[in-house]
């Protein structure tokens, strides 16, 4: 459906959504290509003073489009390249928003960098990541993060904004729910010691065989990770069905400690909360790998995953997931907040 050119750039005239969404759902829509930053500027600057909604792409890992489609311009990130400056005992990355995040991941290790061997296999644009202050594996975005270059569409200019600006927290940020700002690229702080960071995450820990706080060699860390990953359906293949998703659907909640149900991981976050698994609540409230239908379902290999088996529609993951949403809820009055952006949809 989507028309012959699609160089950076270009306008297409139709294309269909599903095409471009890890989840393979999304309805038509016009879209534009932007090979650098000034394109991607130009074609949001256009949109928004004609006053037509926009809707930016990148790896499309993170979205669950309606089968209408959207009404408005779709702007297709796909502005690459990185700089890479030393600075004493670390180097420093400035990378567009458009270089692929696993393709930055393996070769920063190539290179004996540190800093994001945790974050190996998660799909997508470097430009997302501190929209949602992406992490795995005990790392995070905003452990190595100095600043994001942006565009402010309110002030119609370039700013850059310092880390402290960002307002992360877990899985936020304040690009996540307002469209102020257009991301145009990363400034990234990697040690270059050839020594992953410190192992936070216990699984992976267990996997690498050592305790918890050492550090290992960050090929063996991007390793491990990437086995854990793919043992639960966490990293695209485009012929298994358990990795056509959005990765974990809903975020671990945050409750008080006297929420959490019996037997349930508890772990400390801030003001006295505690974060607990959504996985664990999922599997517990009745709703076990692969549970669904032969379109939309859970991953066989992960309860956070949702799935297209192939032909499922948005309203049928949508309504799969309000399912599993309501049924934690009514077991135990904890409301699973999805993790990917809803367009012209919501549970």
């Amino acid at each position: 459906m989507s028309s012959a050119d699609s160089r950076p750039g270009a306008a297409e005239r139709r294309v269909l959504l599903a095409d471009y969404t890890t989840m393979r759902v999304g309805g038509p829509a016009r879209m534009v290509t932007a090979g650098t930053s000034d394109e991607l500027i130009d074609a949001v600057r256009d949109a928004d003073r004609s006053g037509e909604p926009v809707l930016l792409i990148g790896g499309g890992s993170n979205l669950v489009i309606a089968d209408a489609g959207f009404d408005g311009t779709v702007v297709r990130i796909a502005s690459e390249g990185t700089e890479t400056i030393a600075d004493g005992a670390d180097v420093v990355l400035d990378v567009r928003a458009g270089e692929p995040w696993d393709a930055l991941v393996a070769r920063t290790v190539e290179e004996g960098l540190s800093g994001i061997e945790c974050l190996s296999g998660i799909p997508g644009l470097v430009g997302a990541t501190p929209i949602q202050n992406v992490g795995a594996y005990g790392a995070e975005t905003a452990d190595v993060l100095e600043s994001v270059e942006v565009f402010d569409r309110e002030a119609q200019r370039v700013r850059i904004l310092s880390a402290a600006d960002c307002g992360f927290g877990y899985r936020s940020s304040i690009f996540k729910h307002a469209h102020r700002y257009l991301v145009l690229g990363v400034r990234l702080r990697l040690a270059a010691d050839g020594r992953s960071a410190p192992v936070r995450y216990a699984e992976l820990a267990r996997t690498l065989g050592v305790q918890a706080g050492d550090r290992v060699p960050v090929a063996d860390a991007r390793a491990a990770v990437l086995h854990l990953r793919r043992s639960k359906g966490m990293v695209l293949d485009a012929d298994d069905p358990d990795t056509w998703s959005a990765g974990s659907f809903f975020t671990n909640p945050i409750v008080a400690p006297q929420a959490v149900p019996e037997g349930a991981p508890a772990y400390d976050a801030p003001d006295g909360l505690v974060k607990t698994s959504a996985a664990w609540l999922i599997e517990h409230a009745g709703y076990g790998k692969g549970y669904g239908n032969e379109r939309a379902a859970l991953s066989s290999k992960h309860t956070l995953a949702l799935t297209n088996r192939g032909g499922a529609s948005a309203d049928d993951l949508v309504a799969l997931a309000r399912e599993i949403r309501d049924g934690v809820y009514g077991k135990y009055a904890i409301e699973l907040q999805p993790e990917p952006l809803l367009i012209g949809c919501a549970l």
